[in-house]
């Protein structure tokens, strides 16, 4: 698995340039480590070279691999659209959710959400991109959204978060980021609190990062593909 510490080294110099690039402290951006579909020696091996926040989107695969791994201090995040019927389950065993884009989604981990756990740190999913098939909220919308998941006390709303339609486009991609960056800023008037921007991935972090991104979601340039870390495991 030292192909997953070579990756994570790899992505925190990308992210250290980045934020450099713009000004901006390094340590301004988290890094989440979307670990989906990938086995807990995967997990392992990355917060053994020092990573701590793991991003999951499929709820019965990330809890049995946080049960397993209950022993690690691990910050787990939940990714993209939640289904009515895994609300619980992301309630009990999450720290994040980068998502909400239901009112009805919000009050059902606002309800199952253990009162002996701290409030779920949430994030409104915006479909910055307008693609059909893409989860979100409209630009414009995520003020209702944001007022109504304040008054819920188990739930902490703490920014905004995006999947963007991928684009080789630097100029492009840094438009749908800075759209997003503009809609945090209109929340923040209403909430100083808000605080987060997850938007960024593997092939377009740098961008995601000069429109003030403070956590970026990298999957494939810490894991690879499946099968690489698999033969890898192997030797």
């Amino acid at each position: 698995m030292a192909i997953i510490a070579a990756n994570l080294q790899a992505v925190r110099e990308r992210i250290a340039r980045a934020a450099n690039g713009a000004n901006r402290d390094p340590a301004s951006v988290q890094l989440l480590a979307v670990s989906k579909t990938f086995d807990a020696s995967c997990i392992v091996a990355a917060w053994q070279a020092g990573q701590r926040a793991f991003g999951e989107n499929f709820a019965r695969e990330a809890v049995d691999k946080a049960r397993e791994l209950a022993h690690l201090d691990i910050e787990w995040h939940f990714i993209g659209p939640l289904q009515s019927n895994k609300t619980r389950l992301v309630a009990e065993h999450f720290a994040w959710v980068h998502g909400v884009e239901r009112e009805k989604i919000a009050r059902r981990l606002n309800d199952t959400r253990s009162p002996q756990l701290p409030p779920l740190n949430v994030l409104i999913q915006v479909n910055v991109s307008g693609e059909s098939s893409k989860s979100g909220v409209a630009p414009g919308t995520e003020h209702a959204l944001a007022s109504a998941i304040r008054e819920m006390p188990r739930l902490r709303l703490r920014g905004l978060m995006a999947i963007p339609e991928p684009t080789a486009d630097v100029s492009m991609q840094r438009t749908r980021f800075a759209l997003l960056r503009r809609l945090k800023e209109g929340l923040q008037e209403e909430d100083p609190a808000i605080d987060t921007l997850s938007m960024g991935m593997s092939d377009d972090l740098e961008s995601a990062i000069a429109e003030g991104a403070t956590i970026v979601r990298i999957g494939a340039a810490i894991f690879g593909t499946r099968a690489a870390v698999k033969h890898e495991s192997k030797k």
